[in-house]
This record gives C-alpha cells, sequence and structure tokens, in this order.
C-alpha cells in the first residue's frame, strides 16, 4: 500500500479548508474576523512545512503547503488591502 496516499488526501482536505475563507473575504470585502496575529503565525508554520516538506523530498506536504501559502497571503493581503480601502467612515 502507498502510504503517500494518505498524504495527498490530508493535504486536499486541510488546503481546501482555507478556499470558504478566502471567497467569504473576496465576496465581502471584509476580514475583519480573521485574526492578523494568528495569519501571521499560521504563514510562517506553513513557510517552515514548505521548507521541511522540500529538505525530506515530500511531494505531498510540499504541494500541500505550497497551495496552503498562496491562499493565506491571498487572505493577509485582503485583510489589509480591505481594511485600508473598504472600511466604514
Amino acid at each position: 500500500m502507498n502510504v503517500d496516499i494518505f498524504g495527498y488526501f490530508a493535504a486536499i482536505l486541510t488546503t481546501a479548508a482555507f478556499l470558504p475563507q478566502l471567497i467569504k473575504t473576496l465576496k465581502t470585502k471584509k476580514a475583519d474576523d480573521v485574526s492578523l496575529t494568528t495569519l501571521i503565525m499560521f504563514i510562517i508554520g506553513v513557510l517552515f512545512w514548505i521548507i521541511y516538506g522540500y529538505e525530506i523530498s515530500s511531494s505531498p506536504i510540499l504541494i500541500a503547503n505550497l497551495i496552503t501559502f498562496i491562499l493565506n497571503i491571498s487572505i493577509l493581503f485582503s485583510k489589509i488591502y480591505f481594511s485600508k480601502f473598504y472600511t466604514k467612515k
């Protein structure tokens, strides 16, 4: 049995978990409910997972975390952008 199948399945589920937040943020043009501190800490953690996945040559870890990084950077930029340009005055 190829154990990488578990890694790929976990990667799909955990990576896809961020899509609803990104879609909601882009639709509502608000990300006030997203903690900036948590988001930054998570992104740093994902960077370490990317390094780890690369160093051990684990495609499931590397691919999942690269996609997760892109999604979360998008959420971070959206949060910053929308807080500057779409806040009610």
